[in-house]
């Protein structure tokens, strides 16, 4: 009998993988990504204090309204800048980048060159 892969749990055990050592601190947030097959959602965390400090996604209006499908490499561009733009006006320029386990590529990539192009430094 042929087992099929479970394509969520590889990743989450990469995520897990990469978090052991990937932690957000005050001076460097970590900017986390979380891809679903219609949004893409971006958070920075502070995880010495457990606490998110800004968040967006393709559901915000601002995006909703900038694409007419959330599911594409250009919402999560406008995720990434919106996200960026959130945070410097909070004063956080700096990020460690967190994929959550997802290849550098594609939807994920665009996200981190729009929060890059935005102001962000990783």
């Amino acid at each position: 009998m042929i087992k099929k892969i479970d394509k969520n749990f590889n990743r989450l055990q990469r995520h897990k993988r990469v978090r052991k050592k990937v932690s957000g601190t005050e001076q460097r947030p970590r900017l986390c990504v979380f891809r679903s097959s219609k949004n893409i959602y971006a958070q920075i965390i502070d995880d010495t204090k457990r606490i998110t400090l800004v968040s967006a996604s393709s559901l915000d209006k601002d995006v909703k309204e900038a694409v007419n499908y959330t599911g594409n490499k250009d919402a999560a561009k406008k995720v990434g800048e919106l996200v960026a733009k959130r945070a410097v006006e909070n004063g956080i320029t700096e990020v460690v980048f967190d994929r959550g386990g997802y290849i550098y590529h594609g939807r994920v990539k665009e996200l981190a060159e729009g929060a890059r192009e935005a102001g962000l430094k990783f």
